[in-house]
């Protein structure tokens, strides 16, 4: 079990997923118009693209893509030969560094959710069975519902916070 969580948390996995994801948005944008790099506007597209799908499994408020004009002052870092478009490594090293915080911001909220909700549901259901009225009821509740019931509280109260 440990080896698993070390390669899906490592630096490694991580950069070639995101490899891996930055190819596939590269050739579906590329590809209706059959050119080699990406244009602005492709570019533009592609990040919307990259962030619905961040936002499709990110728990908590939606996260906003940056604008055009973030757009623009970031991609003359990464545009090499400054002939304004990119080419697929210098598009795989921009999508990096534009969703570097997104990333980490999705997976604070993921571990919060997945994680240490269920955790703390765990070690707090005895004293919940203390507690009068609800005690009784916490007693009868199998732990695995007990602990859907806790994540589930506190993924309601995530999105009722970003909101």
């Amino acid at each position: 079990m440990g080896q698993i969580i070390g390669k899906v948390s490592g630096k490694q996995w991580r950069e070639n997923q995101l490899r891996r994801i930055s190819d596939e948005i590269f050739d579906r944008i590329r590809s209706p118009f059959g050119t080699a790099n990406v244009t602005f506007q492709e570019l533009y597209i592609a990040v919307l693209l990259v962030y619905n799908d961040i936002n499709k499994i990110s728990f908590g408020a939606y996260i906003d893509p940056p604008s055009k004009e973030q757009i623009k002052a970031e991609i003359e870092k990464f545009d090499i030969n400054h002939d304004g478009e990119l080419s697929r490594e210098e598009f795989a090293r921009f999508i990096s560094q534009v969703t570097r915080e997104t990333i980490l911001t999705a997976g604070r909220r993921l571990l919060i959710t997945m994680v240490i909700a269920p955790t703390i549901a765990s070690l707090s259901k005895k004293r919940a069975e203390g507690v009068p009225g609800v005690g009784k009821l916490v007693q009868k509740t199998p732990h695995p519902i007990y602990a859907s019931f806790v994540t589930f509280s506190v993924l309601l109260f995530q999105r009722a916070l970003q909101t």
